[in-house]
């Protein structure tokens, strides 16, 4: 913990350097010889001989620090700068907050609307064209949030700030909302961030990156790593041909295990538990770069601007744009507590009132459990809806134990099952599991209606959103039901020497499917992307590596995540392990 950050979870470092164990937190792809820069002195030194520049940047950048920082490194070269600054053109604190009002949900501590707003709209923009540089300046530099909008003629640097980041400083109170002149509490913060900091300046970076001469990773305000802009574009085209692992994140909760700590050396051992390992939440998750070891993160948005339509296909980026359709994370329960009971948004719902494009359609994959563990999942044959209800709300107001079993279906954890979660189920993973959870990628949208009378990490109960879960709930998923068409039944669908490829069906309500190789010791098999993007996981085994046509190969370990772009056409899956392994694969249908 730090005066900037709240959290144990370490920074990424400026070095690769090798990780203890197998799984790699730090996945990095190469950018080539001398591509990445570090240090403040070598950024002075690459604007030094221009008059004019804008330094612009993501939501929870501390513009002042760097500027400090920047000035000393001009300074040191005998470059003193003009300095002006966004900030006196912004709209006054009041104008913003009735702007931004209609899309923060009023007192809903967790929901609003995705705010259909442009970074315009924050900025009296008279005043900031009025902004001019000095001519008589040696050098004249604008800095702050929507520099790039003044139009000025000059050299454009973006500082680039990964969203887990971006919570860790909001937890501490270090950096504010866009038009806020103080902090608010980290929750009220994040759902600002969300619906509206986020949504804004994503369509900002998509409109700036094809300009951006510098791209600076801000995370760690003492030691910058910087990449010109040509060479950032260049190495994210390639991935959009090829591939990509994500940076993954980890969060401790109420009910979070002990799997992951176990499992993943690297990470650090002075919390509680893990319950989250955000393995590809794209909203939040960054990209590494690698340059003679060197590292620069950017966030995962930037890889779908550079050329969404490559990473997803025409299809998918027709109906979709620039929202990636998948998501893969873990929920570790093992030696935890249960999930709260919830469900998620039908996709009308969620559209009508959060202005989310797709709704969370979950499975469950369980990747590993232990002997009496359970998925909750669907209800009794004889639930009634009203006594369901009256019960949940008895449990909220008094504080009593709801009895689950007396309304709520259970099914074994089986390893290697996978378990439907369409739009309006109720669900919930029992203690002892980790969970794959393979969805849709909106991640935010949990109707939470019992929550074991457990309390969060902060001491206080977690929201509960039972009116909005009996307005999505299907009632019908019950009794044999559930078992007949939301656990799936495996199929074998093809087989070739040394491999076979099942079916995992999912849900007719379900936009996307899953497969799975099983491919034996010493063996590979060739997979067709088909025009689609496909997240790949290595559920069985301990390595294996992914080679696309274009030659890019990717080294997987056990549990890792992996997307291949559409536009890679085909890969080989090899596998390294010195036993058969299991590679599941995710993809719109």
């Amino acid at each position: 913990m730090s005066e900037l950050r709240n959290t144990t979870q370490y920074l990424l470092p400026v070095t690769k350097q090798a990780q203890p164990g197998s799984y790699d937190p730090y996945p990095v792809h190469d950018l080539g010889h001398d591509k990445i820069h570090c240090d403040y002195d070598s950024l002075a030194r690459r604007l030094a001989n221009h008059r004019n520049v804008v330094i612009d940047g993501y939501i929870g950048i501390r513009f002042d620090d760097f500027a400090t920082r920047l000035g000393k490194a001009l300074a040191a070269i005998g470059i003193i700068p003009l300095w002006w600054n966004t900030s006196a053109a912004i709209k006054p604190e009041d104008e913003i907050d009735d702007l931004i009002k209609p899309f923060l949900g009023g007192d809903d501590p967790i929901f609003g609307y995705r705010a259909p707003l442009t970074l315009y709209s924050f900025f009296e923009m008279e005043k900031l064209r009025d902004i001019k540089p000095d001519p008589a300046a040696g050098m004249n530099i604008l800095i702050g949030y929507g520099a790039a909008l003044a139009g000025w003629d000059a050299e454009t640097v973006y500082i680039d700030l990964p969203k887990n980041e971006i919570q860790f400083r909001a937890r501490s109170g270090s950096i504010l909302n866009l038009g806020a002149t103080k902090a608010a509490p980290p929750k009220k913060m994040y759902k600002r961030f969300y619906f509206i900091d986020w949504v804004v300046m994503n369509r900002h970076k998509k409109s700036i990156l094809p300009e951006i001469d510098i791209y600076v990773d801000g995370q760690r305000e003492d030691v910058i790593t910087w990449a010109e802009g040509a060479d950032l574009r260049e190495g994210l085209e390639r991935l959009t041909r090829n591939g990509f692992r994500v940076r993954p994140w980890f969060e401790p909760g109420a009910w979070g295990g002990q799997w992951i700590r176990e499992h993943i050396p690297a990470l650090p051992h002075d919390v509680p538990n893990y319950a989250w390992s955000f393995e590809l939440i794209v909203p939040e998750n960054g990209i590494i770069f690698s340059s003679d070891n060197k590292m620069l993160e950017v966030s995962f948005d930037t890889v779908m601007f550079q050329n969404g339509r490559n990473v997803v296909g025409q299809k998918c980026y027709d109906t979709y744009g620039d929202e990636f359709p998948i998501r893969m994370d873990y929920l570790d329960n093992f030696d935890g507590g249960n999930l709260s009971i919830q469900c998620h948004p039908r996709r009308s719902y969620i559209q009508k009132n959060f202005g989310e494009v797709l709704t969370q359609e979950e499975t469950y994959y369980i990747l590993d459990t232990r002997p009496d563990a359970v998925v909750f999942l669907g209800f009794q044959p004889d639930i009634d809806p009203e006594k369901f209800r009256a019960a949940l709300t008895e449990s909220f107001e008094k504080g009593t134990e709801l009895d689950v079993p007396r309304y709520i279906n259970s099914e074994p954890s089986k390893k290697h099952g996978l378990y439907l979660i369409p739009p309006g189920t109720l669900h919930s993973s029992g203690r002892n599991n980790l969970v794959l959870e393979i969805s849709t990628t909106p991640y935010i949208f949990t109707f939470k209606m019992y929550d074991w009378l457990s309390l969060d990490l902060d001491g206080k109960p977690r929201p509960l959103n039972i009116a909005r879960a009996m307005d999505n709930l299907y009632f019908d998923r019950k009794g044999s039901k559930v078992s007949n068409e939301l656990v799936s039944k495996p199929a074998l669908m093809e087989t070739g020497t040394g491999w076979e490829l099942w079916h995992l069906p999912t849900h007719r309500n379900h936009s996307y499917d899953v497969h799975r190789y099983k491919v034996n010791t010493g063996s590979g098999v060739e997979v067709l992307t088909e025009g689609k993007c496909h997240v790949l996981n290595l559920v069985e085994g301990e390595s294996a590596e992914v080679i696309t046509r274009e030659g890019e190969k990717f080294h997987l370990n056990y549990a890792e995540t992996l997307v291949i772009s559409a536009a890679a056409r085909s890969y080989h899956i090899v596998n390294t392990s010195g036993r058969d392994i299991m590679m599941v694969k995710a993809f719109m249908k």
